[in-house]
């Protein structure tokens, strides 16, 4: 293939910008000419300068733009056969061969009606006299590949969308500002997020924000009178002492019989039954704007990667193909078989089959709303006589990570509903061994959800010696019969020791389940870590604000990031801010990589550069440390550039979690203490640790982790995010010489 056209249509997403990017630079990486077709099918339509070349620095300095650069809109002359005639004879004259678009299941849908009737189309034009047979011949197929470019997470064949996550950081940032001055008032408020009929941001948000009630399009409320159970919830709510309500609707919220429930009837319903002052916010497009997350940008430069492998296949010419993720995984399916999935969402709600809808929106979607709707309850169940209740102690161990305090709430509340009797460790081991544990309850925990920090405590001890028998001995007398540790390599060391100490304190012999929550993301048995994904975006907004600073004076920036020895957060932040240069543990620094990165940097400010930014792990190399690397840069630079350092601290550490921390966390916290009841009593108890594996939440085994650990440089031995590097490598190296004479 020689030359691909890319795209983007119907409503923008973040992160879109992101993926054209990937697209046009990896396709030039492989020789491939690429086009832009602005405004989506309407350029593909009108063709001429709207169907132009996009070269290598055409897509720099666009990663962390909102919107789309190279425009959308909706075309109704596409939707017609005369316009896609039209559009078949522009992309034959620039002879375009495959198509990347850019968008939602509307302009996918385009592409597949495209693409079935690309035969016919051609040769209608060979009728008309507008092409001649032997181009006909020439571009006979025309390969297509779709990224799902919506922030409406409403699509089948991928788990995220383009835009989503985006979505979220924007709906949560508002529902967390709205909850602090609806409390100073006591007032409930009504949020009405976008979605159409999908609920995901509707569910996602009041999971990740703590709200009262949901309302979503594929599970309406039981019952007919389920304004007198959404009352009688937030009324106990007010006696138990919340003082404020948020009900978050999905625009396309309804009831059982398909009538739409509004914002302004929940807004009726609360003043008028409650006696509330209640005030509507309808969040609008503010969701769709702004940069892109951390999140965003990476998977839509993990999938325009993919989009120009796929687009060279067969299979792509046959059948358009659907570039999504799973997990950490990037996957492939048939564009039909997406839509028809995604199609039969809407037309199982239009029918009134709810069970049917739930069930295509997958499984992690109905465990989400099973979890949302004990969490909204203003008090737990009742425990009934006989109800059987276990003693559960929760504690965090190991460095704090933004969303401990979530998956505590999630745990404890989630416990005691069961009528389990839920203790809280304060300190971390240090409590453990100081017998500083005390029962927490439902309102313990009231506002657990988005704040950062460790409100339980924690620190990186690690017992020994006496500490066994001081822990033994608080065990047994708070009657402990399981145990969730919330945190890094430290709780897991500990974790270990106490697994292996069964046989001499009996009180050790009870089944404990690790949660992986540490910025760093350098623990085994698990793909991501609570906490790690709030420290990439803080520093990608920290970055982002570098970047204005250095291309205003014409400055390089050596930003040095958290990580210990592991080199997740430098390279992932590298990808997401557009670092020309990582330096991590795992590869190590020599002296010749610093000369060739110096000499790259006078070659492109020589050239008219005006920004260097380089990322470094913390303990990429103990010699060649930040301060070496600025110095040096800076001596060598002379006029051409100067030379900042930005070492960005434990600002990564704090602020409050982002929503896919919070949603990770629930998740999780909820699994825990299902094992933790299943477990407990058991004459064969296990013990393991929970993650996130190919894009499921999984248990490993406690005693199978010592295997999985470097324990020299404390992280995994295997470490998926590696198998990245080369995508970083080529979108960050400098534009090919035939670009840069383009340019």
């Amino acid at each position: 293939m020689k030359k691909i056209g890319v795209l983007t249509s119907g409503g923008d997403a973040q992160g879109m910008n992101a993926a054209v990017r990937s697209v046009v630079r990896n396709a030039l990486n492989q020789g491939i000419e690429t086009y832009a077709i602005y405004e989506g099918y309407q350029g593909m339509v009108d063709g001429g300068q709207r169907i132009r070349a996009i070269g290598w620095n055409d897509v720099g300095g666009i990663l962390q733009l909102g919107g789309t650069i190279i425009g959308s809109a909706r075309c109704q002359r596409f939707r017609e056969r005369s316009g896609r005639l039209q559009a078949a004879y522009n992309l034959v004259q620039h002879s375009i061969e495959g198509l990347v678009i850019i968008g939602g299941d509307g302009s996918l849908t385009g592409a597949h009606i495209l693409q079935k009737e690309w035969s016919s189309l051609l040769q209608e034009l060979v009728e008309q006299g507008q092409i001649t047979a032997e181009t006909a011949v020439r571009f006979a197929t025309l390969a297509i590949v779709g990224l799902v470019g919506s922030i409406d997470n409403d699509m089948y064949g991928t788990d995220m969308t383009i835009g989503a996550d985006t979505a979220l950081h924007r709906i949560v940032d508002a529902i967390d500002a709205i909850t602090s001055t609806a409390a100073s008032h006591q007032r409930s408020f009504v949020v009405e997020v976008m979605g159409r009929r999908c609920g995901y941001l509707a569910l996602m948000s009041a999971l990740a924000t703590g709200a009262d009630w949901v309302l979503i399009p594929e599970s309406p409320p039981n019952l007919d009178n389920w304004e007198d159970k959404m009352c009688e919830v937030l009324r106990k709510g007010r006696e138990v002492g919340r003082r404020d309500s948020i009900v978050v609707v999905a625009e396309g919220a309804q009831d059982r019989h398909g009538q739409p429930i509004t914002s302004e009837y929940v807004k009726q319903v609360l003043e008028t039954r409650l006696g509330e002052d209640t005030r509507i916010t309808v969040l609008g497009h503010v969701q769709r704007g702004g940069a892109p997350s951390a999140f965003d940008r990476n998977l839509s430069t993990l999938l325009g990667d993919d989009a120009v492998n796929a687009i060279q296949t067969v299979e792509a010419r046959e059948e358009p193909l659907v570039i999504g993720i799973q997990g950490n995984r990037i996957t492939r399916s048939p564009l039909s078989y997406c839509l028809e999935k995604t199609w039969g969402v809407a037309t199982a709600i239009k029918e009134r089959d709810y069970e049917q809808a739930m069930s295509l929106r997958g499984n992690s979607f109905s465990e989400t709303f099973r979890i949302v709707r004990t969490l909204v309850r203003a008090l737990p169940h009742n425990v009934l006589p006989g109800q059987r209740r276990l003693r559960i102690a929760v504690m965090h161990a190991g460095g704090p990570a933004p969303g401990m305090n979530t998956a505590v709430r999630a745990a404890v509340r989630l416990g005691v509903d069961k009528g389990h009797i839920m203790m809280g460790v304060y300190n971390g081991f240090r409590g453990l061994i100081d017998g500083d544990i005390h029962e927490l309850n439902w309102m313990s925990v009231a506002g657990f959800t988005s704040r950062g920090g460790a409100e339980l405590g924690t620190n990186r001890t690690v017992p020994e010696g006496r500490d066994w028998y001081a822990i033994a001995r608080n065990l047994e007398e708070q009657q402990i019969e399981g145990i969730l540790i919330i945190g890094g390599w430290a709780g897991y060391e500990s974790a270990l020791e106490i697994h292996r100490q069964r046989a001499i304190f009996p009180a050790f012999d009870i089944p404990i389940v690790c949660l992986p929550a540490t910025i760093n993301n350098n623990l085994p048995a698990t793909e991501l870590s609570v906490g790690a994904d709030t420290a990439l975006n803080n520093i990608a907004q920290a970055v982002d604000k570098i970047k204005q600073s250095a291309v205003a004076s014409r400055r390089t920036f050596v930003v040095e990031v958290m990580g210990r020895y592991c080199g997740y957060l430098a390279l992932m932040s590298a990808m997401a801010t557009g670092a020309e240069r990582v330096y991590i543990h795992e590869e190590g620094v020599t002296l010749k990589d610093l000369v060739d990165d110096v000499q790259d940097l006078i070659t492109g400010f020589s050239a008219g550069k005006r920004l260097g930014l380089i990322i470094r792990n913390e303990s990429a190399n103990e010699v060649y440390n930040t301060g070496f690397m600025k110095s040096l840069f800076e001596e060598e630079g002379h006029d051409l550039f100067d030379v900042r350092q930005a070492i960005l601290g434990h600002m990564q550490q704090g602020g409050d979690p982002s929503p896919f921390d919070r949603i990770l966390a629930t998740r999780m916290a909820s699994r825990c203490i299902r094992f933790l009841e299943e477990q407990i009593g058991q004459p064969d108890m296990m013990s393991a640790c929970i993650g996130q594996l190919g894009g499921e939440i999984k248990f490993t085994e406690l005693q199978d982790i010592p295997r999985m650990m470097d324990q020299q440089h404390n992280r995994p031995r295997q470490q998926w995010w590696m198998n990245l590097r080369a995508i970083a490598r080529v979108l960050a190296q400098p534009a090919p010489r035939e670009q840069q004479d383009t340019a």
